[in-house]
């Protein structure tokens, strides 16, 4: 089954598409993609909905590396909301 792994910056994204076994699973698709330094990603998702490494794949699956927030979004906003237009 073919499957793509993609990680994101902003302003950039990398992704790579696999070609994995039937029944393999997100952490099988993520050691197949061969992207080094995976230290700043904590969490998976598929398709934006949140997996666990366990978690099987189906045929034509997005697995999306997570990095840590930087910010709160709430405290985001209210920076955002403080600065005059």
């Amino acid at each position: 089954m073919k499957v793509e792994v993609i990680r994101a910056w902003p302003r950039r994204h990398e992704t790579v598409r696999v070609e994995l076994p039937e029944g393999a699973r997100v952490a099988d698709a993520v050691k197949a993609s061969g992207f080094s330094d995976l230290s700043q990603e904590t969490a998976y998702a598929i398709f934006g909905a949140t997996a666990a490494s366990d978690t099987p794949l189906k045929e034509g699956d997005r697995v999306e590396l997570l990095r840590p927030l930087q910010i709160d979004p709430k405290e985001a906003r209210r920076r955002r909301a403080r600065k005059p237009l």
